[in-house]
């Protein structure tokens, strides 16, 4: 089965979660052919290693308190902070508190060729 993800002017609430923060899972909010919108919740002490992924990236703390770390600098992400990532730069995540960030990733679409 498919997992449901929201539909064209489906409107998507992204408000902190609050005290529903401890119990919530990351979720993939919008997947198209060109772009890509997570919640991505992680608990304190969590980490995602060193990754890069070839599109565009947008990460925005929605509540928390995370390090975002690159080849080239390290920096805090707190509620209502963005950061801007080009693609493929490689980065880390570690969440100081239980988080909840909004990921948006802008993927490589790849053209079928078609012949005459």
């Amino acid at each position: 089965m498919a997992i449901p993800h929201a539909k064209p002017a489906e409107v998507i609430d992204i408000q902190p979660l609050g005290p529903d923060l401890k119990n919530a899972q990351t979720t993939t909010l919008v997947k198209t052919d060109c772009l890509e919108v997570i919640r991505l919740v992680l608990a304190a002490g969590k980490e995602i290693k060193r990754h890069s992924v070839s599109g565009q990236i947008t990460v925005q703390c929605l509540e928390g308190n995370v390090v975002l770390s690159t080849d080239e600098s390290e920096c805090q992400l707190t509620t209502g902070k963005l950061l801007y990532l080009s693609g493929s730069d490689d980065h880390a995540l570690r969440a100081v508190e239980d988080s909840s960030l909004l990921v948006t990733i802008l993927l490589e679409h790849q053209q079928t060729e078609t012949k005459d």
